[in-house]
């Protein structure tokens, strides 16, 4: 006979409730966000004259910015900011799906670029708040990645080498925060490389407006390597690490290097790994092989694989290598980027919009990494910020109600981290408010 829980059968649910706040977190990125004057920083400096949509846009970018916090992925996730006493706790209006639908196909590529002028100037003021690098070195990975698209009416979707249909952004993350420093929409079908150049040369400039004082460091893979990326990063007076890709002349330059030569590195298990260096075109190449040490595998592949990057830097071989190594931490800010949130899914089929969305990605992923820094709630494990921030601080329900004339939010009691919850907003609130 099959067990039914009639406590479970008993229970009514109704959703009726006007107190209710479904992700009541959203205060601390909201205060965040106020602090910081995004909503009045968007009316003035996007400027859609005389297009459906163009009054108050600072309201709809924090619309789209709180819903893709909370986890939104489509336009219409951001109902959920209207549901109950939410938009209570976000000190703007909250504006409607269809609306943000028409406020985002109202772009064209100069409002892109007025909403990446809001982006830099907001790194700017979070920065002067205490999240920025100061004079400390700032290390920079740019990589590309592949939004995949389902439908064919997508404007520039195409079909990349990854052989998937989607877009092919460019980004920029920062090294020891996972914050995206710059990013820019491309085609599908656009080569890594293209608008590298400019990409790096607005890059510098924005971080060091933002207050970078110190020495910049970038780490590339080997779709960005070029001698025009090279004298770039010279120009600019970045040093840098670049994977190169084998081809003949790689090939013939590691042949070079002497046997005596290799050392023996710390590497996964089941493998086996050394490093050395030689010289290609003036620059070091720094050249790390490995092969499997045991096993069916390493009787297929008994012979040494070869990795190998330039660099202009000037550590030993050994710490040169880890160093460049740890470029693949990018992948992890671009996975909180695209998974369950913002750029998860691609809205619209105008290209344009589907820019100006990757913007308010943007933005909201840095304003979660920024509450984190701020609020001193940053995990130990700095890989999982997002989902580990939207999990204990974002998605926690409650009720607004009035003490006395005191709007009081009501969490639940026995929240792991209550608080943490706490001081995370009182260090918020003591940011000073930035206006321009």
């Amino acid at each position: 006979m099959r067990r039914v829980s009639r406590g479970l059968d008993r229970l009514v649910v109704t959703f009726d409730d006007p107190t209710l706040v479904a992700n009541a977190g959203l205060v601390l990125v909201a205060t965040l966000a106020a602090r910081l004057g995004i909503e009045a920083l968007v009316n003035q400096m996007v400027r859609l004259g005389d297009r459906r949509g163009s009054f108050l846009p600072g309201r709809k970018v924090m619309t789209l910015v709180h819903a893709i916090v909370a986890g939104g992925s489509h336009i219409d996730h951001a109902d959920v900011l209207r549901a109950g006493a939410t938009g209570e706790v976000l000190g703007h209006r909250v504006m409607a799906p269809s609306t943000l639908g028409t406020f985002l196909r109202s772009f064209t590529f100069g409002h892109i670029r007025q909403l990446d002028a809001v982006i830099a100037e907001t790194l700017r003021r979070a920065w002067a708040a205490g999240a920025g690098p100061g004079g400390r070195r700032l290390v920079i990975d740019i990589d590309s990645t592949i939004c995949e698209v389902a439908g064919k009416s997508k404007q520039g979707a195409a079909y990349g080498y990854t052989r998937k249909l989607g877009y092919h952004p460019l980004l920029a993350t920062r090294a020891d925060t996972g914050e995206i420093l710059h990013a820019r929409m491309r085609k599908g079908s656009a080569n890594t490389q293209r608008g590298a150049r400019r990409f790096i040369d607005e890059l510098i400039a924005r971080v060091r407006r933002a207050g970078a004082t110190g020495g910049i460091v970038v780490r590339v893979d080997s779709g960005f390597w070029s001698n025009d990326t090279i004298a770039t990063l010279g120009r600019l007076g970045v040093r840098f690490t670049m994977t190169v890709r084998n081809h003949e002349a790689i090939t013939a330059a590691i042949a070079t290097i002497d046997e005596g030569d290799w050392v023996d590195i710390d590497y996964t298990e089941g493998g086996f790994a050394q490093v050395a260096e030689t010289r290609y075109r003036g620059l070091r190449l720094v050249v790390r092989r490995t092969r499997l040490a045991d096993g069916a595998q390493a009787a297929l592949f008994p012979t040494w694989r070869h990795h190998a990057f330039l660099t202009d830097l000037g550590a030993d071989t050994v710490t040169v290598d880890r160093f460049h190594r740890h470029h693949a931490v990018v992948e992890l800010a671009i996975r909180d980027l695209k998974e369950g949130a913002g750029m998860d899914h691609v809205p619209s089929g105008r290209f344009n919009a589907n820019a100006a969305w990757l913007g308010a990605a943007v933005l909201a992923h840095n304003l979660i990494r920024w509450s984190a820094v701020l609020g001193d709630v940053t995990p130990a494990d700095r890989l999982t910020v997002a989902r580990t921030f939207r999990t204990r601080f974002v998605a926690v329900p409650a009720r607004l109600v009035n003490r006395s004339g005191t709007s009081t939010l009501r969490g639940p009691a026995h929240w792991p981290w209550a608080d943490q919850f706490g001081t995370a907003l009182e260090r918020i609130r003591a940011v000073a408010p930035d206006t321009g």
